[in-house]
């Protein structure tokens, strides 16, 4: 099993998420989150007033899959959330070790 962490531009989220659905991959949990990478934030005006917006806003995407989706579901993502511009986010894949279902208590592949 892997784990599928996705940041991504915010304005992305529903083409992703439509994306995903289309080759199988239902369940996901989001997340607002800021951060910074190459982009190194910008500059606003405010009130007449010039500040630095350091930490921007992006959707933060996780996902459990088992090892057989995890190309289908990079090439969703990586599809869906291109822009072709500096901040189109990252993807980062780790293993998962255990899954349980608190529910049932189901284990792995069949609670994921």
């Amino acid at each position: 099993m892997k784990k599928v962490d996705a940041i991504i531009k915010p304005f992305k989220l529903d083409d992703v998420r439509e994306a995903l659905s289309a080759v199988g991959i239902t369940g996901m949990t989001t997340t607002e989150v800021k951060g910074f990478g190459r982009q190194k934030g910008h500059t606003e005006l405010y009130r007449g007033a010039e500040y630095v917006v350091d930490f921007l806003p992006k959707i933060k995407i996780e996902i459990a899959i088992n090892d057989e989706q995890l190309d289908e579901c990079i090439e969703a993502i990586t599809t869906a959330a291109r822009t072709g511009k500096i901040g189109d986010g990252k993807i980062f894949v780790t293993s998962v070790e255990r899954v349980i279902r608190i529910r049932t208590g189901e284990e792995d592949e069949t609670a994921i």
